[in-house]
């Protein structure tokens, strides 16, 4: 391509979307504990982090199963109404939550969140339309970069405008997110050619298991999907622990914890948006992949300190040294999956990916709110051991994935 598709309104959509999906994520974060603990006994610590796992492992078991899903209808009609339909559904979930009132309505919510929760897999399948294989990782990156920029703005955002109460961050995602969806719906056009669509679609394609089994029949995509769980099972333990962790342990506010991850998205965004782009071409996805998993895996290890050692710099040293092992694995591991995916299954494989990511955020949140009631150190040593297990299956497997990148060519 002369130009890059980036320099173009539908574009502007595009990184906008996959802004607004982290910062919707990153707003309730600094006060989600502080939202549940409206409704349990607040002395009851473990109580809450009981609760806080379960909204995540629900929101996340919803899109294990419209994940594949959302994927196979972008295969079929596009990703444009896949992309609509997605961002009004969260819409509607921000604003139930907001409005909350009880437990079960916050599960509600967090449930049609999830599934309508496909638009970072569709956005990505969108990229991987309307670029060439060569460049996907970089344009990965920029994207990357742009959700970087939505774990500075949301947690935040989240933390400041939380002063005015505890709902009003939610209720801002929803109208940032309602806006976005009509600003997409006057200007986005299609990416997904007609002869690249799916033309034996039928109900079965709507079983997540039928998807999941098709994908997983290609040995490159299960081994990488496998080796991402493992990065994604980790990820998903400290985003459920975190705020409750830097709550008890170092007596952080919503304000805290809001600029804890503003420092987390500067980082994330220039490993992402500069860092990975300029090491991408010598050192090729699959090294920096497993850069990836060693520098989180070294941070998860800084973390464990904080019960015993609770110095507020060791905090910011593992987020820093985090947010670059962050940045140098998930552009990389977005552009290996797409790079043996042929432009017919971007939407299915994409949608796949994101559905073994839920898995793994279905069962860690419950395994870190269990092993948090043991010792607050617990979760993180889990979170280490699942980083070295993703390193060394991606170590026993790299041959194999860049032999195989080095033979694939889809126009």
């Amino acid at each position: 391509m002369n130009k890059s598709p980036f320099a173009n309104k539908p574009f502007l959509f595009i990184l906008f979307t996959g802004f607004l999906s982290i910062m919707g994520v990153g707003v309730i974060i600094p006060v989600i504990p502080f939202i549940v603990g409206k409704y349990v006994d607040p002395y009851k610590i473990n109580e809450i982090a009981l609760y806080v796992g379960l909204l995540v492992s629900l929101y996340s078991f919803c899109q294990f199963f419209a994940a594949p899903v959302l994927g196979a209808l972008s295969d079929k009609y596009g990703r444009r109404p896949v992309l609509l339909l997605c961002l009004f559904g969260s819409a509607i979930g921000y604003i139930l939550f907001g409005i909350g009132g009880s437990l079960a309505v916050l599960f509600i919510a967090r449930a049609i969140d999830g599934i309508t929760g496909g638009d970072i897999s569709t956005v990505i399948a969108y990229i991987a339309d309307v670029t060439e294989p060569k460049e996907r990782g970089k344009y990965f990156g920029i994207v990357g970069a742009t959700i970087g920029f939505g774990f500075i703005i949301g947690p935040t955002v989240g933390g400041l405008v939380s002063s005015i109460s505890l709902s009003a961050p939610v209720f801002l995602a929803a109208g940032l997110t309602i806006i976005n969806m009509l600003y997409g719906y006057f200007i986005l056009p299609e990416s997904l050619r007609i002869e690249h669509r799916m033309d034996d679609f039928s109900l079965h394609h709507l079983n997540p298991f039928v998807q999941l089994q098709y994908i997983l029949k290609n040995n490159i995509l299960k081994n990488l999907m496998i080796i991402g769980f493992f990065y994604f099972f980790a990820f998903s333990e400290l985003t459920t622990i975190i705020t409750v962790f830097f709550k008890d342990i170092l007596h952080w506010t919503p304000g805290n914890i809001g600029f804890y991850f503003f420092v987390l998205g500067i980082g994330d965004m220039f490993t992402q948006g500069y860092l990975t782009g300029k090491l991408a071409p010598k050192f090729g996805p699959v090294k920096l992949a497993l850069s990836g998993f060693i520098l989180t895996g070294f941070a998860y290890f800084i973390n464990s300190l904080i019960p015993i050692f609770p110095f507020v710099f060791l905090a910011f040293a593992y987020i820093i040294i985090y947010a670059l092992g962050s940045g140098l694995f998930e552009p990389s591991f977005g552009g290996l999956i797409s790079g043996v995916a042929n432009p017919r299954e971007q939407g299915r494989v994409q949608g796949a990916s994101q559905s073994m990511q839920s898995v793994a955020r279905m069962i860690a949140p419950l395994l870190a709110a269990f092993l948090y009631q043991f010792h607050p150190s617990l979760p993180w040593i889990s979170c280490i051991l699942f980083s070295l297990t993703g390193a060394i299956l991606l170590l026993k497997y790299k041959k194999i994935i860049t032999g195989h990148l080095h033979t694939t060519n889809h126009a």
